[in-house]
């Protein structure tokens, strides 16, 4: 069942309760490891070598690796399963323990005594990294392989999702791919693997490849500092034959994820980046909200942006960690009171300019959310560097669309907006027009959704006076609020349909917006 998300506020409440309301049971299948996060003082260098002596106060361990996605999955609300191989030692006595402190399920952890547990220990002095330290197997014997792949049928008994996290150490052949695609059933199955080709014989519903495993995979080059997203998407058929997968989703750090599916159908969605070079396991925790997500019954670019916001709270964290469903909601809820009023938006503005970045501008009432504005809003996104949002005020929304207009109040329109991960700013306005905004903050770009064309625009000649340029996104009349509204009060002739929440994909969204 895919749910109408008209307010942050309601989303923030909203959040915890439906998740642990669904409470899917997930099976995670992989390579699981042991990170350590060892930090001191550096006061001075040894008499051996010009190295720095590093005087320990602290030591942590975390779940790493596949262990981690489902830590995430436990901390988000799922019940969790883990298949693993840990070896007879204190690294796999020490993972074994954190997991099940956690509430995973470490029946299918397989302890084999020809098996060393992968472990990462990281050497930190003040505030850097000064040396890792990993400890793995340059080869998994096959008859612990045997072990682990006799393992998963019990672990996906009764599950609602797979998730297979394959980080090429080996424990993860042909036998545990064989006993999956036997097993599987009509579960969601998602595959975040450093090589998804090798499990494209399941036919994954997702596939989740960083930016570097997308190239490797597509035979490129990825500079971070082009347009990754629109190369990737240009090889959007390549990838999903070659993973076999209903839809990739491929991750690209600091510019964030996007959604590619067969019927050419995308979803974009952007980070909030960081220089802290401390954060680990981002990308697990990507995962696992975006698996959770799915399994719960959300829609799939709705799945991407709360994936997006879980991976975003992990990443300002420093080590290992863990996105929970309360630092989900508390996350979502900073921006319930997020609409800057014109000083602010003038400050802001002025100063993404001087840092060199366009800024486009669009406006509307926005007022209940729907695929058509999302789909909107990342296309205006893409015109430049930062998004502003400006929404009609309640006032200035009635004189526009009626006295039982809008739907919801400004705070929490202005709220969920800024919660999408294409947007940057979000402005209140109670004039009839932006126009007085346009000539405050002149806009580069100023989109408006394809039911306008320029002429009818009377703003159109204020933005190309100001220096700027009117460009007109897609439109797709089926997608619209007024229409929402209607089906809402059951005025409709015909109900709203939604696909299979947990297996496949969506339907591409719609290519345009009524920001109404």
């Amino acid at each position: 069942m895919s749910t109408p998300l008209s307010d942050v506020s309601g989303l923030a409440d909203w959040l915890p309760s439906r998740l642990a309301e669904a409470a899917p049971q997930v099976a995670v299948v992989g390579d699981v490891m042991l990170d350590g996060w060892f930090s001191g003082r550096i006061e001075r260098f040894c008499r051996e070598a010009p190295a720095p002596v590093v005087d320990m106060t602290k030591r942590e361990y975390a779940p790493g690796g596949a262990a981690n996605t489902a830590l995430n999955l436990a901390a988000l609300g799922a019940r969790v399963r883990i298949v693993g191989l840990i070896g007879p030692d204190d690294a796999g006595r020490r993972l074994r323990a954190l997991l099940q402190g956690a509430g995973a399920d470490t029946s299918g952890l397989v302890e084999h005594e020809d098996v060393l547990t992968t472990t990462k220990y990281r050497i930190i002095g003040g505030d850097q990294i000064m040396l890792r330290l990993d400890e793995t197997m340059d080869r998994v014997p096959e008859a612990a392989q045997e072990r682990l792949a006799a393992a998963v049928p019990t672990a996906l008994a009764g599950s609602d999702a797979v998730v297979v996290c394959d980080y090429g150490t080996g424990g993860l052949g042909e036998a545990v791919r064989t006993v999956l695609a036997r097993h599987r059933g009509g579960r969601l199955l998602v595959v975040d693997a450093h090589d998804p080709r090798l499990w494209s014989g399941i036919a994954p519903d997702l596939v989740t490849p960083n930016a570097a495993e997308a190239a490797a995979l597509l035979g490129m080059t990825l500079d971070p500092d082009t347009d990754r997203a629109a190369a990737v998407a240009g090889q959007a058929g390549k990838l999903l034959e070659s993973t076999g997968a209903g839809a990739a989703v491929v991750t690209l750090d600091k510019d964030g994820s996007l959604l590619m599916m067969h019927d050419g159908g995308t979803h974009r969605t952007w980070a909030s980046p960081v220089t802290e070079k401390q954060a680990s396991g981002a990308g697990d925790t990507y995962v696992a909200c975006l698996t959770l997500a799915r399994a719960a019954g959300l829609p799939l670019s709705t799945s991407l942006d709360l994936a997006q916001a879980a991976a975003d709270v992990v990443v300002h964290r420093r080590g290992t960690s863990v996105c929970s469903t309360t630092d989900l909601a508390a996350h979502l809820g900073t921006f319930s009171d997020s609409a800057l009023d014109a000083e602010e938006l003038s400050q802001a503005v002025a100063t993404e300019r001087a840092a060199g970045r366009r800024i486009v501008l669009t406006n509307g009432c926005f007022d209940v959310l729907h695929r058509g504005h999302t789909r909107y809003l990342t296309q205006a996104k893409q015109l430049g560097d930062v998004l502003v949002v400006a929404l009609n005020s309640d006032a200035s929304a009635r004189r526009l669309k009626g006295p039982d207009r809008p739907i919801n109040a400004a705070a929490d329109r202005a709220g969920i907006i800024a919660a999408l991960s294409c947007v940057d700013y979000v402005t209140v306005f109670d004039t009839d027009t932006p126009i007085p905004l346009i000539e405050a903050i002149r806009p580069d770009i100023y989109a408006k959704g394809g039911d306008y064309s320029p002429e009818m625009l009377e703003e159109a000649a204020v933005v190309e006076a100001c220096g700027g340029e009117v460009c007109i996104l897609d439109y797709v009349a089926d997608h619209s609020t007024t229409a929402v509204v209607r089906r809402i009060r059951g005025s409709a002739p015909t109900a709203i349909t939604n696909p299979s929440p947990t297996a496949g994909t969506n339907p591409a969204p719609a290519a345009g917006a009524d920001p109404a």
